[in-house]
C-alpha cells in the first residue's frame, strides 16, 4: 500500500514519459502537487531535469530518468529504477533522490505520455514517408506497449496505466495518416491491455485530448489559441490543466471501476 503523507494524502510512485515538456511536464506538476512522488523519463534528460526543478520549487518529490520509450532494454531499465527509487528527504524541501540498486518495488501509475507530435509532416498518405511512419508508430504506439509491459511486473493491486490518445482519431484529421493511426492504435491497445491485466484489479484508460495549448502546439499552427474554439461547446481553448485534470481522476480511486475507456477531452467538440 503506498504510505500515507502528513496531511494523509497517499504518497504513490507515477512514473510518466515524455515529461520534458508539454503535457507530460503539466503531469508531473498536477501529480506532484497532490504529493505524488513523479518519475519524470524522456530521451531529453536535460529537459526531464528542468522539470524535476519546477516539481521541486514547486515543493513536490521528483527524480529524472533517461528513457528511449521504442528501445526494451531501456525502458526495463527505467521500471526498475522507478519502482526502486527510495526519495532522499532533505529539510524544508523535497529531494529528487538517487537510484539505488533495482529492488523490489512498485509503480502505482504509469502514464503513456511520450510521442512524435509537432514534428510529424502533414501530407497525403500518398506522400508520406513510409521511414517517417515507422518513426510515429515506433514511438506513439510500440511506446506504451514496451513501457506497459516493462512496468507490469510492478503495478500493485489497484494500479492504473493511462494511455495517452487523441481526439484526432474521432475526427479524422487530414494529412496526418501516420498519428492519427498510431493514436487509434493506443485505443485498441487500451482496451486489450484492460482485458490482461484486469484480473490484477489494475485499470487502463486513455485520454484523448483536443487541441492543446502547449509549447509544441504554439510551434505547430498560427493563432493557436483561437484554433477551433468556434467548433466546441466550451467556448475556449484547451489547457495542459484540463488533461491534467482527467488524468488524476483516472488515477484516483473514483475511477476503480472505469477500464477500457476512452476520456475525450476537446470541450465538447465531438460527442461519441
Amino acid at each position: 500500500m503506498p504510505e500515507r503523507g502528513a496531511a494523509g494524502v497517499s504518497q504513490r510512485t507515477v512514473l510518466i514519459t515524455g515529461a520534458a515538456g508539454g503535457l507530460g511536464r503539466a503531469f508531473a506538476l498536477g501529480f506532484a502537487a497532490q504529493g505524488d512522488r513523479v518519475v519524470v523519463a524522456d530521451v531529453n534528460l536535460e529537459g526531464a531535469r528542468e522539470t524535476v526543478v519546477l516539481v521541486e520549487e514547486a515543493g513536490g518529490t521528483a527524480l529524472a530518468l533517461p528513457v528511449d520509450v521504442t528501445d526494451l532494454a531501456s525502458v526495463t531499465r527505467l521500471a526498475a529504477d522507478a519502482a526502486g527509487w527510495v526519495p532522499e528527504a532533505r529539510p524544508g524541501a523535497s529531494a529528487p533522490g538517487t537510484v539505488p540498486p533495482a529492488q523490489a518495488g512498485v509503480i502505482d501509475v504509469v502514464i503513456n505520455n511520450a510521442a512524435i507530435y509537432a514534428t510529424v509532416t502533414r501530407a497525403p498518405f500518398t506522400d508520406l514517408d513510409p521511414d517517417e511512419w515507422d518513426r510515429v508508430m515506433a514511438v506513439n504506439l510500440k511506446g506504451p506497449w514496451l513501457v506497459t509491459r516493462a512496468c507490469t511486473p510492478y503495478l500493485p493491486d489497484g494500479g492504473k496505466v493511462i494511455n495517452l490518445s487523441s481526439a484526432t482519431v474521432m475526427s479524422g484529421s487530414a494529412q496526418w495518416a501516420h498519428y492519427v493511426a498510431s493514436k487509434g492504435g493506443v485505443i485498441a491497445l487500451t482496451r486489450v491491455l484492460a482485458k490482461e491485466l484486469g484480473d490484477r484489479n489494475v485499470t487502463v484508460n486513455a485520454i484523448a485530448p483536443g487541441f492543446t495549448l502547449t509549447e509544441a502546439s504554439y510551434g505547430l499552427i498560427a493563432g493557436a489559441e483561437s484554433y477551433g474554439v468556434d467548433r466546441g461547446s466550451l467556448k475556449r481553448a484547451c489547457e495542459p490543466e484540463d488533461i491534467v485534470g482527467a488524468a488524476l481522476f483516472l488515477a484516483a480511486p473514483g475511477s476503480d471501476y472505469v477500464t477500457g475507456q476512452t476520456l475525450v477531452v476537446d470541450g465538447g467538440r465531438q460527442f461519441l
